[in-house]
């Protein structure tokens, strides 16, 4: 028996003119976690007053981020036919764009770094200590550069 596709649904809060289009940023997802996996993802795209009050919220820090990833939380089996949730992405556009300005990145290459970051933690990668973080930023390289995207790392290991 085979398993049901990854679902990334896309959700925009927010519509800079620059947000690339649902299917590429259902395909850098879907990188991300991996050939073969299913489930489902959400992607929110939202505005300041919305990544801050999530992060308050939920991680009891002031202002807004450029990335929140909420794993989901299984209780009990799903009714048929549903997929099983991996969990919510929440990006902040503004905040990424101004990061990455200031950072001199390629704006498409710093918001598809942040969506292959929140999906990996969607997947069990963390980066809370050295070594984990090293091999988390080993594989959002593999997948960036899967997609012609440069290090986003470079700079910061220069």
């Amino acid at each position: 028996m085979s398993s049901a596709p990854l679902r990334v649904l896309v959700q925009r809060a927010v519509r800079p003119s620059w947000l690339p289009e649902t299917a590429v940023i259902r395909r850098w997802a879907s990188a991300a976690v991996g050939a073969g996996r299913s489930g489902e993802i959400t992607i929110r795209i939202v505005g300041e007053a919305e990544s801050a009050e999530l992060n308050e919220r939920y991680r009891g820090r002031t202002g807004p981020t450029n990335v929140l990833s909420f794993p989901a939380e299984i209780d009990g089996p799903l009714p048929d036919g549903e997929s099983l949730p991996l969990g919510d992405i929440v990006v902040c556009a503004p905040l990424v764009e101004r990061e990455a300005a200031e950072q001199g990145k390629a704006l498409e290459a710093h918001f598809a770094h942040l969506v292959v970051h929140g999906a990996l933690h969607l997947v069990g990668y963390d980066h809370e200590d050295d070594a984990d973080a090293e091999v988390m930023e080993g594989r959002e390289r593999q997948v960036l550069a899967g997609f012609g995207f440069a290090d986003p790392y470079e700079a910061e290991h220069a």
